[in-house]
This record gives structure tokens, sequence and C-alpha cells, in this order.
């Protein structure tokens, strides 16, 4: 099982430590950001499973932070703060924060909240996932409902944004994506200056996991200067076509 991923969001190094260590020990991969830029950049590239986010942030006042990451993130995002007036905690649920906890805060409370964030997010993912739970062409098969790939029944082992790629083409198969709506649904607003560039890097990374030649795909198809497309079964059949990067 895939270890789930936890972006902390804290300026204050020793509590940053503290978390980071709690997190790691309970099978929990940690992302670390300082600063509110640092924070939504790592959110673009990595989509982590649940935020924790500090409102007293050096250069971006932590609310500022969660209303950039509701424009486009779903996923769980936890206040950790020494704020604890009343109207301050509603104003962060409001704009979008799914928990907050004041400092200081037991370990096992954390640990507890953020289980019940997963749960929360798990469930809401399934019941709004589409009726197709998995889409199959030629050997390669894209389960949504476990997020999983496979290809000729051996599972693909793909990073968490090759998987959104693949299963963001395969959600729409035959229909051209273009760059700039890939690079917008899988990373967001905050994605990388070379964003262009990055995304034919992990194109040609999925390629080299999925296709029998990479230098001549059958699953995921170019419209060079486009975008991308899955394949359907008529396009499968069809020529098949080479490598714009």
């Amino acid at each position: 099982m895939k270890k789930r991923t936890i972006l902390v969001v804290e300026d204050d190094g020793y509590i940053a430590d503290v978390l980071k260590s709690l997190l790691e020990a309970n099978d929990y991969r940690v992302l670390s950001a300082t600063s509110g830029k640092g924070a939504l950049q790592l959110a673009a590239s990595h989509v982590p499973d649940v935020v924790l986010l500090d409102l007293g942030l050096p250069d971006i006042d932590g609310t500022h932070v969660l209303t950039s990451l509701r424009e486009w993130y779903e996923g769980p995002v936890i206040i950790v703060s020494a704020r604890n007036q009343e109207k301050e905690k509603v104003q962060a649920l409001d704009m979008g924060a799914d928990d907050y906890i004041n400092k200081p805060f037991s370990a096992s409370e954390l640990l507890a909240r953020i289980r019940v964030a997963l749960r929360q997010a798990d469930k809401i993912a399934a019941s709004s996932a589409s009726p197709e739970m998995s889409y199959t062409v030629g050997d390669l098969t894209v389960d949504f409902q476990n997020s999983r790939v496979y290809i000729a029944r051996e599972e693909v082992h793909l990073t968490r944004l090759e998987y959104r790629i693949v299963e963001l083409l395969a959600r729409t198969p035959g229909k051209v994506l273009t760059h700039d709506y890939i690079i917008s649904s899988v990373w967001g607003p905050y994605a990388p200056s070379n964003n262009n560039l990055i995304l034919r890097v992990n194109i040609a990374n999925i390629r080299r996991k999925i296709e029998k030649n990479h230098n001549t795909p059958r699953y995921i198809l170019a419209e060079i200067g486009v975008g991308y497309r899955m394949a359907d079964a008529e396009s499968l059949s069809g020529p098949k076509e080479k490598m714009d990067s």
C-alpha cells in the first residue's frame, strides 16, 4: 500500500521537526515548507493527501495560502495554529479548511484528526467517482477505483503525478487534452514556470513504463503543439505514432 503524503507548512523549525518525526513514525511521507510560497509550490508539484497549515507564516498569511489552495486543491487542509480566537477558527473553516487544531496539541489528537480527514476524503472521492471503475484498451488497464495502472495484468508503478496524468487522459479516451488543460488539472495554477517541459518529461517517463517501445507509443498519443490523448480501441488498431519528444 502506498504511503500517504502530508505537506507540513510550518515556519517554526522545532515544531516542524517534531511533526516530521511523528508523522514518519506513523508511516506517512512528509513534505515540509517554511513559507506560504513554498507551500503552494510543493502542493502543486506533489499534490499531497493532506496539508497541515500554520497560519503565522513569514511571507504570506496562512489564510491567503488556504484561499489559493482551495482554487484547485480538493484534499483535506487541517489548520494547526496558535491563533485560538473562535472567529479565526470559523473564518478558516468557512474559507475551506477541513479542521482546526490549536497549538499546543497532543500527538494522539493530531493523528486522529488526520485519520478522520483521510477517511472523509476517501468517501467523497468514492461517491463522486465516475460510474466507470476502470478503462482498458489493449493490454493497458487504468483502475480508477484503486488508482492503479496495469499492463497485461502486471501493475505498473507510477508516481502520484504520473498516475494523475494517465487517469485524466483515460477518463476521456480518444479526446485531445491541451497542454494547458493537463497542466492546470494536474498541477493547478501554481505549476512550475517551465511547465511544458515538465509535462513532456512526465509523459516520457510514463511511456517508458507502459509502452513496449516508447519511441512508437500506442497508448498516450501526441497532437503536436496541441496536447495528448489516450488511445481508444479505434486508434489502437490504426497506425502507430512516433514519439514527439
